[in-house]
């Protein structure tokens, strides 16, 4: 049965990005750091031409996640500020785009553009076949995504570092919800908590 994960990223002191996020600097002042388990180490915006790869338990725990995968559902948000990826679905997948104005679709086929989470995760489900829907950033698509009672799987990636202040995942949530703890990994520049998302 096809499950809704959502995955994301955070410092210890819950910011998804540091301050002045935005195209071209998209996890902010500073949050390079929140994602040096993606990239094997440290990387700046300035470096971005010269990424490395994640290793060792960032990169088991990528694969493994991965290979679930068979469609994605972002925000417009993560989408505007990775300068639109080059234009090229960095999943390879079906990439489903969460947007108040559908209508601003670019030409192509690399991204689909739907006007809400419901949407776009339903959309996501038939796309994926027999594998599982992935929500990924931002912090206001899984925001929505719990709120709706659409995901199954949460994991809660902590990156080793406290950024002061930025962009908080849950800022504005108020809906209790119960989780189930399902595992946990650990490497040098992240702590990955996986959890169920109890009805």
């Amino acid at each position: 049965m096809t499950k809704v994960l959502a995955g994301i990223t955070t410092s210890v002191d819950g910011y998804v990005a540091g301050p002045d996020d935005r195209a071209g600097q998209g996890l902010g002042v500073g949050g390079e750091r929140l994602h040096y388990w993606v990239f094997g180490g440290p990387w700046t915006y300035e470096t971005e031409d010269q990424l490395g790869e994640a290793t060792g338990e960032d990169a088991a725990w990528l694969e493994e996640a991965v290979s679930k995968v068979g469609a994605v559902v972002g925000g417009r948000w993560t989408y505007e500020a990775a300068n639109h990826w080059g234009g090229r679905n960095p999943w390879g997948l079906p990439f489903f785009i969460v947007t108040h104005r559908p209508e601003e679709a670019p030409a192509g086929d690399a991204f689909t553009f739907v006007s809400g989470v419901a949407e776009a995760v339903d959309r996501a489900r038939q796309a994926a076949g027999d594998k599982h829907v992935h929500v990924m950033g931002g912090a206001d698509v899984i925001r929505q995504a719990l709120e709706s009672d659409l995901v199954d799987e949460l994991t809660i990636i902590v990156a080793p570092v406290i950024l002061g202040g930025g962009k908080r995942l849950f800022e504005g949530f108020t809906k209790s919800i119960d989780l189930e703890h399902i595992g946990v990994r650990q490497s040098r520049y992240a702590t990955f908590v996986d959890y169920r998302v109890k009805r």
